[in-house]
């Protein structure tokens, strides 16, 4: 099957080309693009140029594409100053926009997409506490709920005769290098790693590996269409997920960070760390999804 990925030098883009035997991406810097895959040592793919707030998506490089994977959008992390908000609405909501646009142009084309698999996040249920989330729990109210539910309704937009659409709710995605646990791996090696704020909000991690496995799956299975939740069955707490990585790498976890003191470093963007989401892959597991890493002690063994 011929692919088309956008996002493709992001932590999922990268591990989920490499899984892929056709594929084209669409990049706002084909160049770097090319380099970075180069310098990877695997195949460079064809590569088009957009830019995804700009305009359509290149009618060229969507005719002939059977799966759409939607994986771009400005990274989170870091404080939210005005300006920042603006480009993670935008590269999400505005992009997949432009992109359903250009699949809408298609249509009339014999060798139109048969179906689009678009990120989306847990952060789509907003601060649950101990509420048990699958993916008919409504949306939250902040800003990153928010940016959720409009990036999925655009992504929505695109269903038609012939052409499905699947919304991939992903969680903390946890791999050797990059991602929250590389931003986390360093203080905890030193010593300095604890439990953020009370410790009691629910994180829903995934393994990059499971990550990429459901992305793949809801592209081969025909009967799912709207959101699915791409976390592990088991979800744990914060103080739960920094024991469990204090003793993979053999370190104390003693350092709490208070909320107050994320506040003042983080600003709007501590509300996203300390928000409680215990959500579980209801449509993936009735599904048929097989999880390669459901408990979090073995899926950190494998990658600390």
């Amino acid at each position: 099957m011929r692919t088309l990925l956008t996002g493709a030098t992001g932590l999922l883009g990268k591990a989920l080309l490499s899984k892929l035997e056709i594929a084209t991406v669409l990049s706002r810097n084909p160049d770097r693009a090319r380099n970075e895959f180069a310098a990877s040592g695997g195949s460079i793919p064809e590569v088009y140029s957009w830019d995804p707030t700009a305009g359509p998506a290149p009618a060229e490089a969507v005719r002939g594409a059977d799966v759409i994977f939607n994986l771009a959008g400005e990274p989170v992390g870091g404080r939210w100053t005005a300006e920042k908000k603006r480009r993670i609405y935008d590269s999400r909501v505005l992009g997949t926009r432009n992109l359903v646009s250009a699949l809408t142009a298609a249509s009339s084309i014999d060798a139109k997409p048969r179906v689009l698999v678009s990120a989306s996040a847990v952060g789509y249920y907003g601060d649950c506490g101990d509420d048990e989330l699958d993916e008919s729990a409504p949306n939250g109210g902040d800003f990153l709920a928010g940016v959720c539910a409009d990036w999925e309704r655009e992504a929505m937009a695109a269903r038609g005769p012939g052409l499905r659409v699947v919304c991939v709710r992903i969680g903390l995605v946890l791999a050797a290098k990059g991602g929250a646990l590389g931003r986390m791996i360093g203080p905890f090696k030193m010593g300095v790693g604890g439990r953020l704020g009370d410790g009691k909000q629910w994180w829903p991690w995934i393994h990059v590996d499971d990550a990429i496995g459901i992305l793949l799956h809801v592209s081969r299975k025909k009967e799912l269409s709207g959101p699915v939740n791409a976390v592990s069955p088991n979800p744990v707490t914060n103080a739960e997920f920094t024991e469990v990585l204090g003793k993979a790498i053999r370190r104390p976890t003693i350092c709490a960070m208070p909320k107050m003191a994320l506040r003042i470093a983080l600003g709007e963007f501590s509300d996203a760390v300390l928000f409680s989401q215990r959500a579980f892959p209801a449509a993936a597991k009735r599904s048929g999804y097989a999880f390669e890493h459901e408990n979090l002690p073995s899926a950190l063994a494998s990658l600390v």
